[in-house]
């Protein structure tokens, strides 16, 4: 899992470069465009995407474990009933995207917001898109098939890397007022077309398990009630986040040319690393949650959640300490190129560096709430989301209260870092009150540790990147040899560190992953 979805991050990452690239980092196009493309996957989220992990995929699979079929008549139900849900609202979603841009984007002008707009119509479709896709994703996931959600979305980008590509050799412009009819076309169908592309290949994974994938609008059994009474709280839990995303984006248009897409880029470069381990190892873990949620097993629950934020925070906290100390030369490596503004590049390296401290936090709270989900408590997850919502919220705008334009944005990861570790101390606590324990000493222990070997290895890099940026010439040579010798460096150096502190997850981390490739399975040691 964690290959395939490096794998597809990968190319996400690829597609972000090319239309960057294609559309100039820093121009009214790209923002305009990043802006509408954003929407689509806000009002999933919002309607449906939370109650994915949180809700359907612990009733598939108790489903899966009582009902005589397996939960296949009851999965079809699921699914025909999400999907004809999202038509309905895809088409009042496009009815009101004016009002949607509007809510986004008070720093934009009158015609990019128009822009805006039009890419948001050619966009909103994939609300149906992504729903399907992560629906029948759950499916899959309950019936321990991981790989074709976790592969899908590199289709998707490499559709749209392509369109990228096709739009650079043909000369597009990056001025949104040049834009013609063909260009707008191209892009506004090839970005979709990729979601398309990606649901199609989840669907024909799951026609090939042997699942019978057929429309059922006979819904008795589905539990509408009950998914009701638990998707409300996770409505109230998502639309906290997003309250806090749109926040942050408004916060980010506040500061000009390129602001939206400097946090954006940032943002993307952030949920890099936390998708590859973190999203792999709760993917892999909630079924195991929800059947020892199932069987009252509070101590399953506990040591599953343990060892999950121990090995996720060994693996990250070296990249949070890279992404700090090495933020502006890894903006510069990627994006100072093609049709980027040099001002821009520069931003998405300080908001880079910003999102490297809200790394292990997210990590730890994430986590956490999937311990709640498990147990089928929704309620507790959307009061929490919502406490986190006010930090980040707060954050954001004092930062527009207190700060230049162009500062605003490099300050909005702060704010989300502070809100997320707000959010993983409450959830912790809240844990150890319903379980009676947490395996706190040794999560404190883990993650003492963890800090001192993390703030060894950003030194070391850190130092290195200031001598080698020193002795070398021009920056299309010293970028990429100041990453390499600050890379491996900070690597060694953490690496020494956590053994000279006994840092057993770091060689359990290393076992686990050997044992996955060898084998083709994750072992489900504790």
């Amino acid at each position: 899992m964690a290959v395939a979805t490096l794998a597809s991050r990968v190319a996400g990452f690829a597609r972000v470069l090319v239309l960057s690239a294609a559309l100039g980092l820093g121009s009214r196009l790209l923002d305009s465009y990043n802006l509408a493309n954003t929407l689509p996957n806000t009002v999933y989220e919002l309607v449906v995407g939370g109650a994915m992990a949180s809700v359907v995929v612990p009733l598939l699979t108790r489903a899966a474990l009582n009902d005589p079929d397996d939960g296949v008549a009851y999965a079809q139900r699921l699914l025909s009933m999400i999907g004809c849900g999202l038509v309905a609202v895809t088409l009042v979603a496009t009815l009101f995207a004016p009002l949607l841009v509007e809510l986004y984007t008070p720093g934009f002008t009158a015609d990019q917001r128009q822009l805006a707009v039009v890419f948001t119509r050619f966009f909103l479709p994939q609300i149906l898109f992504y729903g399907v896709s992560a629906a029948t994703g759950a499916v899959l996931n309950t019936r321990g098939r991981f790989a074709a959600p976790m592969w899908a979305p590199s289709a998707n980008s490499l559709i749209v890397i392509a369109v990228g590509s096709l739009y650079l050799v043909a000369g597009g412009t990056t001025g949104a007022h040049a834009l013609t009819t063909t260009q707008l076309l191209l892009l506004g169908l090839g970005t979709s077309a990729g979601v398309f592309a990606q649901m199609a290949l989840v669907l024909w994974a799951l026609a090939r398990s042997g699942f019978p994938v057929r429309l059922r609008l006979d819904l008795r059994g589905v539990g509408i009630g009950r998914i009701g009474r638990l998707g409300g709280w996770v409505l109230l839990s998502v639309a906290a986040a997003q309250l806090l995303f749109a926040v942050a984006t408004r916060s980010a248009s506040i500061s000009g040319l390129g602001g939206i897409s400097a946090f954006q880029n940032g943002y993307a470069l952030f949920q890099l690393p936390f998708a590859v381990v973190t999203v792999s190892v709760m993917t892999a873990l909630l079924p195991r949650l929800s059947r020892s949620a199932a069987r009252l097993d509070h101590r399953g629950i506990t040591d599953d959640l343990s060892l999950a934020i121990r090995l996720a925070s060994v693996a990250l906290a070296p990249v949070a300490a890279a992404m700090v100390v090495l933020g502006p030369q890894v903006a510069t490596l990627l994006f100072a190129h093609g049709r980027s503004a040099a001002s821009t590049v520069g931003l998405v390296g300080a908001v880079m560096a910003g999102f490297g401290l809200a790394v292990v936090p997210f990590t730890g709270y994430s986590i956490m709430l999937r311990g709640f989900y498990a147990m089928q408590d929704t309620r507790t997850p959307a009061l929490i989301s919502s406490a986190v919502s006010v930090v980040g919220v707060a954050g954001c705008l004092a930062a527009v209260e207190l700060l230049t334009r162009r500062q605003i944005v490099v300050a909005v990861p702060i704010a989300y870092a502070a809100a997320y570790t707000t959010g993983m101390v409450i959830a912790g606590l809240v844990l150890r009150h319903r379980l009676g324990r947490i395996d706190g000493h040794r999560l404190a222990r883990t993650h003492a540790r963890v800090l001192v070997a993390a703030a060894a290895a950003g030194s070391a890099a850190g130092a290195s990147a200031r001598l080698v940026t020193t002795l070398t010439g021009p920056a299309w040579i010293a970028t990429p040899l100041v990453l390499a010798v600050a890379g491996l460096l900070g690597a060694a150096t953490y690496a020494v560190a956590a053994r000279l502190l006994g840092l057993g997850e770091l060689r359990r981390l290393v076992a686990t992953a050997t044992a996955g490739f060898r084998t083709g399975a994750p072992r489900p040691d504790r």
